[in-house]
């Protein structure tokens, strides 16, 4: 099953940070610091779920949004930022239109859905429709190096 992989290392999440972007088509950026803590090389598959609070239709309860898997050598840790166009919020409302909801939302991280390690809010500040041909579907997702 997706995410309920066995390893023999551990992994550690840390330092959350959720920023909005002001581009023409409004991003998400939810990064944070993923570390092996174990004694041997592991790859770790992070998992970005996005849950809208409060909608005007029913949603699912925990949406994932993006996956990134990561390999680590004992010791080492990278920075995993995942890039959510606002578009991939869109559900179809009563009209059957693409519509991404104003309110409040959670975006969490973890290696699976069940096993959630970090999790932040964030606010989307109007309405807006977009084109069912142009949504994004999921976050894509960039890893770099941490120095320490």
């Amino acid at each position: 099953m997706f995410g309920h992989g066995l390893s023999y290392t551990t992994f550690e999440y840390e330092n959350l940070k959720i920023e909005e972007t002001s581009a023409k088509e409004k991003e998400l950026h939810v990064s944070f610091d993923l570390e092996n803590t174990g004694n041997v090389a592991g790859t770790e598959v992070a998992q970005l779920y996005v849950k809208d609070y409060y909608g005007s239709m029913t949603r699912p309860l925990k949406e994932l949004a993006g996956f990134k898997r990561v390999s680590l050598k004992p010791g080492e840790r990278k920075r995993v930022t995942f890039c959510v166009r606002e578009s991939q919020l869109a559900f179809l409302d009563r009209k059957m239109r693409w519509k991404v909801e104003k309110g409040d939302f959670k975006a969490e991280v973890g290696s699976s859905s069940e096993d959630i390690r970090l999790s932040g809010d964030f606010r989307i500040s109007e309405d807006t429709y977009v084109e069912g041909c142009t949504r994004g579907f999921y976050a894509n997702a960039t890893v770099e190096e941490v120095t320490l």
